[in-house]
């Protein structure tokens, strides 16, 4: 019980990571406006990040193995309060760059150290609760800190954002040090071994369905404020409420995915989400074309975020399940899998606002998830396949 209140902590420091990541699609056109820069080369910050977070956490996770884990954490949020730092000081679009580079190699070392550490001072049996209390806290930061980031913005700039999250971090070095029990590290896991199960074709097709599902989610959502504001033609007043709204839909969303792949499985929920996210989007590009009415598009936005979240859960329980003797491995290549996705979604989505139109996100984004659906088919049938031939050898 003890213990309970810091797995907490652990979850408000992994909040403060997440908001770092995703506020910037809260505030894109303050960015772009106040740099004189596109909205395009804006959304970049979005790829350069999650790249950055994708390829460079496991390798640091893997240099730093056995670094005793409480001191890993606090190093860690040191990096990321420094990168934030350097975003709320230096001027110019070229070292916000740099900044969000710092902050990405924290950001990643931050939460995986966080469900690590949190996983290890559980009470016995309560492992598993601890790390989706630590999970819990970066979605939260999908669902308060991108409109509150938006908030504070629009009253002090969107540089302040960044001051608030590194005064925040710095406090929280501060009770990581003080409360947080010394944890020993583990065994490194090396790179090779990690990726060597990517040879694994049922672990290759899972993470190719987070990569499109998250892909084409990214490719959108990356863009919503410009897109709210610009191609529905809502006031920036609503914007705030609308973030907040899809946020909550989010939460909603992935406790669903979770009660559904318990009650009616993995594939049905993975498919049913999936195609509930295509609709979403299809109406939501629909109706801001043929519908000046705010109530319809709050209600499919809120629609597309409940539908584009049931399918997280699932995923990381699918990948587990695929190799459940690997279950870190598993996880930890999806998270690499889905960072990689937004960055490559948030890159796409800004050769679309070029080259065609801020209003084609929604419609390109639908083809990623359409593939993902067609990657859930073909696992299905795989796995299926691999049953009946156990099933045959066992028959024998």
């Amino acid at each position: 019980m003890s213990n309970t209140w810091k797995v907490y902590f652990l979850a408000l420091v992994t909040f403060l990571v997440g908001t770092s990541e995703y506020v910037i699609s809260g505030i894109l056109d303050k960015l772009s406006d106040s740099m004189g820069i596109s909205v395009t080369s804006a959304g970049q910050l979005v790829t350069i990040f999650s790249f950055v977070y994708a390829i460079g956490t496991p390798i640091l996770m893997a240099l730093t193995a056995k670094v005793e884990r409480q001191k890993l954490l606090v190093w860690a949020l040191g990096i990321f309060v420094i990168g934030n730092v350097l975003s709320f000081v230096l001027p110019g679009y070229s070292l916000f760059v740099a900044s969000r580079v710092v902050m990405a190699l924290g950001a990643g070392m931050v939460v995986v150290t966080a469900l690590d550490v949190a996983a290890k001072i559980a009470a016995t049996g309560k492992q598993a609760s601890a790390i989706a209390t630590v999970v819990m806290g970066f979605t939260a930061s999908l669902i308060i800190g991108v409109p509150l980031g938006r908030i504070v913005a629009a009253q002090f700039g969107w540089k302040s954002v960044f001051g608030l999250l590194a005064l925040a971090g710095l406090a929280a070095m501060f009770v990581l040090y003080a409360v947080i029990p010394r944890v020993q590290g583990d065994q490194p896991i090396p790179l090779s071994k990690q990726l060597a199960f990517l040879k694994n074709g049922n672990v290759a097709l899972g993470l190719a369905i987070t990569f499109f599902w998250l892909g084409g989610y990214s490719i959108a959502y990356t863009y919503i404020s410009p897109y709210l504001l610009d191609v529905a033609g809502l006031k920036e007043g609503m914007l705030s409420g609308m973030l907040l709204a899809f946020g909550i839909a989010s939460l909603i969303g992935s406790k669903f995915g979770g009660f559904s792949t318990d009650r009616w499985g993995v594939f049905p929920t993975l498919s049913g989400g999936m195609l509930l996210h295509v609709t979403a989007l299809l109406l939501l590009s629909l109706s801001v074309t043929y519908t000046h009415s705010w109530l319809p598009i709050a209600a499919l936005l809120i629609l597309w975020s409940f539908a584009a979240w049931s399918s997280g859960p699932t995923q990381q329980y699918n990948l587990v399940r695929i190799e459940p003797n690997y279950s870190g491995i598993m996880l930890s290549l999806n998270q690499s899998t889905m960072q990689l996705s937004m960055a490559a979604g948030a890159g796409i989505g800004g050769v679309m606002v070029d080259r065609v139109s801020l209003s084609s996100v929604t419609w390109v984004g639908m083809v990623g998830v359409a593939i993902a659906i067609v990657m859930v088919a073909f696992l299905k049938m795989r796995m299926s396949a691999g049953r009946q031939g156990a099933g045959a050898l066992s028959g024998n």
